[in-house]
């Protein structure tokens, strides 16, 4: 985990190496003023030599200065690269997530990636922090503060090192019993996320259904979760602190009685005293800070274990080793297959495939809720990998294909596209980022998009809010279908994609789909009849398996599902008219 999370520091391994290395000098400096302290006292006060007193201040003054600027200085290299460092962690998760294919994004939800962004990398960035910095300087003075006091008086010195032994198996102790409630806080973390973001997002219904209260109780049971766990995690990790100094005050006590009986038979001076207190207090410190260590080590190394897996995920859609950089067409054939979201042969949610389309067609596809419509186009850009058979685009098949190109060439208006923050302008160039004003108007003529766009103040240079919701879900729709048609593709995949849109102008645009794009073969998903009636052949699925193919008449004729859903709309729309 550790090494993996380290190759985030990149371009800030300097800082990373200067920050510890000031470090190192600053507690150099330190553990001379003791000594220096001694002197101070054992060879200008009490014996009254102000040249010796003043020749000593002069060089503490000068130690401190030292002290200080490279505290200074380490604290600055720590700083620049702890923040450095989570910014590469942020970037290389988000960039990770970017390689991932839909079976992966299934394995994580949308807040469970945002609070490893976020709170987890704050997390890992403060122990990175303390790492460099305090991890350095801790155990350091420790050492060095030892030393001199086991060169000043070693039987006073061994009390150290009957207390560290004690305290180190307490913090072990707490250690293993803090670590699964922790686990376990970050989890509800993402519970929390998930909550917050969906009542966001669907504040309106929330409104239209008076069901605040509901949110809000859905909510508190999940922060009163986290405050549980939280405050059960802290009162153990509290009994670190009492554990110390308990430690410190006896070390302390039994210090200052052994040192006045020295210092009555005349083994030790004064000074020596004073700077084996010193030496004491700065070890003690050091033992507190190792604790304070400890804990953030505790909270972030469940934190650590969280980015690795986004870090560790391995793409399940990856390139050939010589992919195919070029579609000749928008033909389509699925030769025998079969699909599983879980890669379970018994477990297809697609079964036995097998169907031709010709560059150019318009194809329709209909069929009841869960029968597999989404997921039989989302193979065709190479969104999942089949699990058996074989997917093929002009004549190639799709793992064959550079992934980049195949997409290309594949423009797909699903169920539910997003919208972004920003102009129209900006969201409709996702479809081609260096499409002209005039390409822009035009796409939007053919998705019947212009006519309300041009009646905004603004018009093309109208802001859209996160996820269009400034915009009816009609025009939201449009502006989707206007943005996959910039692409050019070879073959337009429209999900349920008019749904939103009345008949009339979804019958102005599949008649300039038709008249416009006639090379372009064109995939619609509907539930209306009317939406495919018109189609050169309609596929009919039913629980992921192909009922029929077929004209609109010939359907009529020969399947039942289709003339059951068209008469039931066909119903539907006598009794509207009555």
């Amino acid at each position: 985990m550790i090494r993996k999370l380290l190759k985030s520091v990149k371009e800030y391994k300097k800082d990373t190496f200067l920050a510890p290395l000031f470090m190192i000098f600053e507690v150099l400096m330190e553990i001379l003023i003791p000594l220096l302290l001694a002197r101070l006292i054992d060879e200008g006060i009490n014996k009254q030599n102000m040249m010796t007193i003043i020749k000593i201040g002069v060089e503490l003054v000068i130690i401190a200065f030292l002290s200080l600027n490279f505290g200074r200085l380490s604290g600055k290299f720590a700083a620049k690269a702890s923040s450095g460092f989570a910014k590469n962690l942020r970037k290389d998760m988000y960039t990770k997530f970017q390689d991932y294919s839909f079976f992966n994004i299934d394995k994580f939800s949308t807040s469970s990636i945002v609070t490893r962004m976020t709170t987890d990398v704050v997390n890992v960035q403060q122990a990175f922090m303390m790492i460099i910095r305090t991890a350095v300087r801790a155990p350091l003075t420790l050492t060095f503060a030892f030393l001199m006091a086991f060169l000043i008086n070693h039987k006073i010195a061994i009390i150290f090192l009957i207390a560290a032994p004690i305290l180190v198996f307490s913090l072990l102790t707490i250690s293993k019993v803090v670590h699964p409630i922790f686990r376990k806080v970050f989890n509800t973390y993402d519970k929390l996320n998930a909550v917050v973001q969906e009542n966001v997002k669907g504040v309106r219904i929330v409104k239209s259904f008076v069901t605040e209260e509901k949110e809000i109780k859905k909510f508190n049971d999940v922060s009163n979760s986290i405050y549980k766990n939280f405050t059960k995690a802290e009162a153990i990790l509290a009994l670190n602190n009492p554990i110390m100094q308990l430690t410190i005050y006896t070390c302390l006590t039994l210090i200052a009685w052994f040192g006045s009986h020295f210092i009555v038979i005349n083994t030790l001076t004064v000074g020596e005293f004073t700077s084996l207190i010193t030496y004491t207090m700065q070890m003690l410190m050091s033992l507190m800070m190792l604790s304070m260590i400890f804990v953030m080590l505790t909270l972030a190394s469940e934190s650590g274990k969280r980015i690795v897996e986004i870090l560790e995920e391995e793409p399940d859609l990856k390139n050939p080793e010589n992919p195919v950089l070029e579609v000749k067409d928008g033909s389509i054939e699925f030769d025998n297959v079969s699909f599983s979201y879980f890669k379970d042969i018994n477990n297809l949610a697609l079964k036995n495939i097998n169907l031709k389309i010709n560059s150019g067609e318009t194809v329709g596809i209909i069929g009841g809720t869960g029968s597999a419509k989404s997921t039989m186009v989302q193979l065709i850009p190479r969104l999942y990998d089949v699990t058996k058979g074989n997917l093929k685009i002009g004549d190639v098949d799709v793992r064959n294909y550079d992934i980049k190109t195949l997409r290309d060439a594949v423009s797909m208006v699903l169920q539910r596209n997003e919208l972004f923050s920003g102009t129209i302008k900006e969201n409709l160039r996702w479809g081609n980022k260096e499409a002209t004003d005039e390409e822009l108007v035009k796409v939007c003529k053919y998705a019947q998009a212009d006519d309300f766009i041009s009646k905004f103040p603004e018009g093309y240079d109208t802001f859209i809010e996160q996820g269009g919701t400034n915009v009816s879900g009609g025009q939201k729709q449009r502006l989707c279908i206007a943005r996959a048609l910039l692409k050019k593709p070879k073959i337009l995949i429209l999900d349920d994609s008019t749904s939103a849109v009345d008949t009339k102008t979804e019958s102005l645009i599949r008649k300039a789909f038709s008249e416009e794009l006639p090379e372009t073969t064109k995939l619609i998903i509907a539930q209306r009849i009317s939406s495919v009636q018109d189609c050169d052949k309609i596929i009919v699925l039913d629980n992921g398996e192909i009922n029929g193919i077929g004209t609109h008449d010939e359907l009529l004729k020969t399947n039942e599902i289709y003339k059951e859903v068209y008469e039931s709309q066909m119903k539907g729309g006598d009794e509207n008219g009555k």
